[in-house]
This record gives C-alpha cells, structure tokens and sequence, in this order.
C-alpha cells in the first residue's frame, strides 16, 4: 500500500501496548510500509461509573472503532477479543489472531494473601458479571463492589478504596510488565476465564484482499482454532455482558478441549460442561458444548436474564 496503514485503537495504556505490538509487527514483516496509530474514544470508556452489565454490555469499546472501519478512517482495528460481541458487522471480518497470551484470571489483594485466605466478608472489586458470579459460587461470604476503569485506574483504587482485592485479567497484567503485582494466578476450578480472553483481535473490512493478506502473517493458526471455538460456545448461547458466561479453549495431544459454564448472577446455580475433539471441529465442538449446557438446564437461566434485561430497559 502506497498511503500509511491507519491502525484504530482504544487510548488507554494496554489498548496502545496491544495496537503498537501490531504496528512494529507489521513494520518487521513489510518493510518501507508507513503505519500509523489513530486513537479513538469509544463508549465504554466516557461511562465508567456504571458496570458494563447494565449499560449495553459486550460492544461498548469497539463499536466506535468498527464504524471508523467501515467509513474507511482507519485500516486494520485492533481489540481484546474479549470485548468483542458474537457477531461481527457486515463488511468486516477478522483478519487476524495472533498467539494468545495467557487467558487466566489472577488476583491481586491489598493483603498480599491468597483467594482462600482473604478474611471472611472481604471485599472484592469487579464489575463482570462472569467473575462475580464465579468467586461468589466458591466464596459465599464475600462481598463484590463494582470495579470500573482501564487497568491502570483499578490498581489505583485497590490502594484507595475499601477493596481488599481485585480480578483482572492476567493478559493485560503481563503485557504491561506488572506481573510482581500478582497474588495468585486463579485456577479454572474456581475462575474460568472469559472466551477470548488473552488474544487480540485484528479486525479489517472484507473484502479488501491486500488487508487480508497483510494482517494473515500477525495470524496464529492454533489460537485461531482455539478463540473460534470459544466464540462459537458464545454464539450459540447469545452471549453477552449481561450474561455470566465462560468458556476456555487448549489444544492438548493435537486434540481441541473445550470448558464452558454458565451461572447466575448470584452464583448459586452453575452449569458447567467439558467437551474435546479435532481441532478442525472446534467451531462445531463449541456449538454442541453450548447444546449440552443449554439441554442440562442453562437456558432456563439465560431466559430469566434475558427477562431482566428487558425489564431494565422498560424501566
């Protein structure tokens, strides 16, 4: 491409680390080509004083990007593929997944101690639904305060709030070197992770061949059969913010294995189911994992958050 490649990207601290490992990806793989970044303020990120749940949920820190997309102001989109809805607009498509990083939740408590050993009634700060209802179902006693803010913000309200821990993602906690702030890495029996999350998504228009072929070389084939299968999971389920859902994909002995749950938002109910199988199938395998929970009884559970969802919104 003869123009600058315009790279779209979210303006706080990790949105920038993930969209400037693009640009100095690219630069290395296509030598004497011009990328630049262009930085974009999306809805998530003017509402922070209310938890994502109640207002819209999955698409509020990539809509605004997708748009630019689509309006031809920017070239190649780069988000956290967990911030990224079900279904993606027509005229755009992922053009790339490049190698995940770590997909784990961890904690990190003001105490320095670990998730069992946090005093009776302490208090937890998250504004995901998913994590909420995981570290409610194996802690009953504790109390969860919503938690909002880029990754920056919420390391700082640990130290000036009543908290005595937070959840984040271990992705984002790497990429910015502040792993010595780890207290625990928390293991998928008490927190399975969100689907896609650790990966990048490397979103363009489609068609648009020299894009495509392009962003295919930031693309790593066994992370791509891994998030599509996760996002399949969600899919079919008609996942959402507003709806405590997980699912966490690996590839072991060249085979796909597949977790999924879905609780509510108390975490007194959780259904949760394990499937494996080739990992040309793991779109496939995601949608019957998602069957599977749905005929075990979690579509009861997701009709009853869809009837609150409506009942908000009437309200």
């Amino acid at each position: 491409m003869s123009k600058p490649i315009k790279i779209g990207t979210r303006a706080s601290k990790l949105a920038l680390w993930q969209a400037e490992w693009v640009k100095s990806t690219l630069n290395e793989k296509f030598a004497g080509q011009a990328v630049e970044l262009v930085t974009i303020k999306t809805k998530g990120d003017k509402i922070l004083d209310v938890p994502l749940a109640k207002v819209g949920g999955k698409g509020l820190f990539v809509k605004e990007i997708e748009q630019a997309l689509l309006d031809r102001r920017i070239d190649i989109a780069v988000h956290s593929m967990k911030d990224m809805p079900a279904e993606i607009p027509a005229g755009l498509c992922i053009g790339a997944i490049p190698q995940r990083e770590s997909a784990a939740d961890v904690l990190i408590s003001k105490s320095g101690r670990r998730f069992a050993e946090l005093r009776r009634g302490a208090v937890i700060g998250t504004s995901s639904l998913r994590r909420a209802a995981q570290l409610r179902h194996a802690r009953p006693d504790i109390e969860i305060v919503p938690l909002r803010g880029n990754l920056d913000t919420r390391l700082k309200k640990l130290q000036t709030k009543d908290l005595d821990a937070i959840v984040l993602a271990a992705a984002g906690i790497k990429r910015l070197n502040l792993e010595q702030r780890i207290t625990q890495y928390l293991e998928a029996d008490i927190m399975l992770p969100a689907v896609g999350q650790g990966a990048l998504c490397i979103e363009i228009r489609h068609p648009d061949p020299q894009l495509e072929s392009m962003t295919a070389a930031l693309d790593h084939p066994g992370s791509r059969a891994v998030v599509l299968g996760e996002r399949a999971f969600l899919n079919r389920l008609g996942g959402s913010c507003q709806v405590p859902i997980a699912g966490h994909g690996e590839i072991k002995s060249d085979l796909f294995h597949l977790t999924g749950l879905v609780a509510d938002v108390n975490g007194s109910h959780i259904f949760k189911s394990y499937l494996s199988g080739p990992v040309d199938s793991s779109e496939s395998i995601g949608i019957n994992l998602a069957e599977q929970l749905l005929a075990r009884g979690a579509d009861k559970i997701l009709k009853q958050l869809q009837t609150m969802e409506i009942e908000n919104g009437k309200s």
